[in-house]
């Protein structure tokens, strides 16, 4: 009885840091800056513990039955955690952080209930010292194999509503395993195994229904038909579709709309590529939708594209399905082209090759996870892979809307010696959006393109580099790995303009 009491502590350890992650990892989808959101999360989580643990010296009786219905609420609760908090997200977004925090207080609290409850269980039949360390190690190798199972296995698999229903489960088949072990000294073991039966019931009518609750949920949050949507250890991505417009969105967040994607596309290539009739290999960070892959192979003197995107299941995404494999012209099966499912900063440590001109397309700095790409160590590292005469560009978010982020990244490139020719362009889906050109010398505009184009051309081009008064530059700190002022930068910059 005790090894089985035992093994229900490595379960519920289990689910207890599950619910945490998947609240942490919810919030970071939903609202970004990741590192905030899982601090947060946590630090009001670990103190719902400790008030759980402290209001459990007031459960002097009927322990096991307090412990089955413990399970239960928690199983229920937890359970339907990440659903619940979709829903408000999507339907009634205003009160979203309000029910974050509650949910993550009230799973807190009952989790701290558990262990101390199960600890005097077991204090009838072993010695205080072999109670706490018995029950500890289960407790942190519970927590140890869910946090191996979460990113790698549930969330790309099962997705968070679906592995929140998974764990409120097995909450609730520790209870009905206490039910039957207990079964002799439960004096209302009928009316407890009523409310279990209940609770696993709701909660695999749940886990049924999982898919159409998403699928409900992101048509609405989502403007245009969703056709398409995975989540991957990295983010979600969800493709949209209106008429002949498809629109990709990684972690809610627009990348882009096939309709204007071509002037975005345009801008972040050719400046820099056709001044450098010379160029033979390019390197593109970022970019596994393949589009920018697109315009490079434009230039016939081109004889290798290397693509480094984290995330497999968008090179993948864009490299079989038919509508988004005609948006790229098949840039990704290209024999120019390789394709590296790595992480940018650590494959240009490993990496000794040189290039002579590399498109840096990252997504917007809107955590720290992102902002270290666009950090002083990050653009130091790039330099070094930069050959004579080369040139990089850099995506830098919008000069208008996020005035400061964007001579942050200019800064940025500056201080490691990068000579900067920072420039914009109106993507409609975006707005006005800029780039910065890095190289070691100064950079002159092409009199001419050598490739067909839809939005550029020569007489436009000067434009591209004036900035007018209310997008001219400010002073901005340089974002280094140790500060990361750019994430602070971009998130008070873009939540004024969604309010």
């Amino acid at each position: 009885m005790n090894q089985a009491l035992l093994f229900s502590v490595f379960v519920v350890a289990s689910c207890g840091l599950a619910y945490e992650l998947i609240a942490g990892a919810l919030s970071s989808y939903l609202l970004g800056d990741s590192v905030m959101q899982f601090s947060t999360v946590i630090g009001c989580y670990l103190f719902a513990m400790g008030i759980g643990s402290w209001l459990s010296r007031y459960v002097e009786r009927h322990l096991v039955a307090r412990f089955v219905q413990v399970e239960l609420i928690v199983g229920v609760l937890g359970g339907y955690s990440a659903a619940g908090l979709f829903f408000i997200f999507v339907w009634f977004s205003a009160p979203f952080k309000l029910a974050l925090y509650l949910a993550v207080f009230a799973i807190g609290v009952l989790v701290g209930l558990e262990i101390p409850l199960i600890m005097r269980i077991l204090k009838r039949d072993l010695s205080f010292k072999d109670v706490v360390s018995q029950v500890l190690t289960f407790d942190y190798l519970g927590a140890l194999a869910v946090s191996i199972l979460f990113p790698l296995l549930l969330v790309p698999h099962l997705g968070l509503v679906r592995s929140g229903l998974l764990f409120g489960l097995l909450n609730v088949l520790v209870a009905l395993w206490a039910l039957w072990l207990f079964r002799a000294q439960l004096h209302n073991a009928a009316w407890l195994r009523t409310q279990a039966f209940v609770s696993l019931a709701v909660l695999a009518g749940g886990f049924a229904a999982a898919g159409q609750f998403t699928t409900l949920a992101e048509a609405h949050l989502y403007a245009d038909e969703v056709v398409y949507t995975e989540a991957t250890p990295y983010q979600r991505i969800v493709l949209t579709r209106w008429k002949d417009d498809l629109r990709l969105f990684l972690n809610n967040n627009l990348q882009f709309s096939s309709r204007d994607e071509y002037r975005y596309h345009e801008a972040l290539v050719h400046p820099g590529l056709s001044t450098l009739p010379g160029a033979r290999r390019v390197l593109v960070l970022g970019g596994g939708d393949g589009l920018a892959a697109r315009e490079i192979l434009k230039y016939p003197q081109v004889e290798s594209v290397t693509v480094v995107d984290l995330d497999p299941a968008m090179t993948q995404l864009f490299s079989t399905a038919a509508p988004l494999r005609k948006l790229n012209a098949d840039a990704l099966l290209s024999p120019r082209v390789s394709v590296v499912n790595e992480d940018a900063l650590q494959w240009l440590e490993e990496n000794d090759d040189s290039f002579d001109f590399v498109v840096v397309d990252f997504p917007d700095p809107s955590n720290f996870a992102i902002g270290k790409l666009y950090s002083a160590a990050f653009y130091r590292l790039l330099e070094k892979h930069l050959s004579a005469g080369a040139l990089a560009v850099i995506q830098s978010t919008s000069p208008l809307y996020a005035r400061q982020s964007f001579w942050c990244v200019v800064s940025t490139l500056e201080s490691v010696g990068f000579v900067t020719t920072p420039y914009h362009a109106l993507v409609p889906s975006f707005g006005e959006w800029g780039f910065v050109l890095a190289g070691r010398r100064a950079y002159k505009p092409p009199a001419a393109y050598p490739v067909d184009t839809r939005f550029l051309t020569p007489e436009t081009t000067p434009a591209l580099f004036q900035f007018p008064k209310d997008m001219a530059r400010v002073d901005a700190e340089v974002n280094r790995l140790n500060n990361q002022v750019l994430v602070r930068y971009f998130e008070s910059e873009w939540r004024q303009v969604i309010r």
